[in-house]
């Protein structure tokens, strides 16, 4: 009985391999494989038209020494993630509040909202958006009509950083129909009881729905940062390609596209990456380290 028993576990695990095949062969072949290649690749000089040579840390050490670019591709990465993140979360937020309390047309709008975060990432709406904030483009003749001239934002050093920031946060939809969906779980009899305790509009949104809403704001944070440090459709087409005006388009994406594909400094553009990657790594662990003095999940003590 018990070597039956021990036959059909093994029949079943090696099924359970069988079936896992495929997917362990395509992780392998076009993730892990590919990863270690340009960790490799990352210690090397490399052309795509000769074979890598080994330097060691070379390339890490040009990146942080000796390359202004990147410090400053490296900054405005940053800045557009630090200021840009936050400000995606709290539209998305705000809308899900909204579309919380109202039943009328929720569905339409719930799409409405949504659907810019489909098609945001795509050329054309790059193409699009550049044309609106370019000079005498929509937005420059409007603001131009309440006396705000600013000319346009493509070309103006200051302003295209901030446009990019406003691209990002119009494609709130994601984020919205996750926290729509954590709202929904909240218990309606927390907020009458808060109620029935005289806790104002304020006050509920501070003591019970942010706390009960906490896992799904650490959940989208994870994953806009993430996403935030991929932006490169957008830049790539705004600026033509050379990351300007003055580098300031010149997202670390960008940049690594440009040295890797464009300067066929493959061996540095993989550094480059794995840089990114070990930046968000890091910040991925800090979250994840302080979430239990700020998440509140269900049933936990505290």
């Amino acid at each position: 009985m018990r070597s039956e028993l021990k036959k059909r576990s093994l029949r079943e695990m090696l099924a359970g391999y069988a079936f896992l095949t495929p997917w362990l062969i395509g992780f392998i072949g076009l993730t892990v494989g590919p990863m270690a290649y340009s960790l490799y690749l990352s210690f090397t000089s490399y052309n795509l038209f000769s074979p890598p040579r080994w330097i060691g840390l070379g390339n890490y050490i040009r990146m942080f020494t000796d390359d202004p670019v990147f410090i400053q591709s490296a900054t405005i990465t940053l800045t557009y993630v630090i200021v840009g993140t936050p400000i995606k979360l709290a539209a998305a937020l705000s809308v899900a509040l909204l579309l919380n309390y109202r039943d009328r047309g929720a569905a339409f709008f719930r799409s409405a909202f949504y659907a810019p975060s489909l098609i945001g990432a795509s050329v054309s709406v790059a193409i699009v958006w550049r044309a609106m904030f370019n000079t005498d483009g929509p937005v420059d003749n409007a603001l131009s009509t309440v006396g705000i001239n600013l000319g346009g934002w493509v070309g103006n050093v200051s302003l295209v950083v901030p446009m990019m920031i406003l691209l990002a946060v119009w494609q709130f939809g994601g984020a919205m129909v996750i926290f729509l969906a954590g709202l929904k779980q909240v218990p309606k009899e927390l907020y009458e009881a808060a109620e029935v305790d005289g806790a104002g509009a304020i006050r509920r949104f501070r003591a019970v729905t942010i706390p009960m809403l906490s896992p799904v704001i650490f959940f989208n944070l994870v994953l806009e940062l993430i996403g935030a440090f991929q932006v490169f459709a957008s830049a790539y087409i705004i600026s033509n390609g050379t990351g300007g005006p003055a580098g300031m388009t010149n997202f670390i994406t960008l940049y690594l596209y440009k040295r890797g594909f464009q300067d066929s400094q493959m061996g540095y553009a993989a550094a480059l990456g794995w840089v990114v990657m070990a930046v968000v790594a890091v910040l991925a662990v800090i979250l994840f380290r302080t979430q239990k003095s700020w998440v509140h999940y269900a049933g936990e003590d505290r």
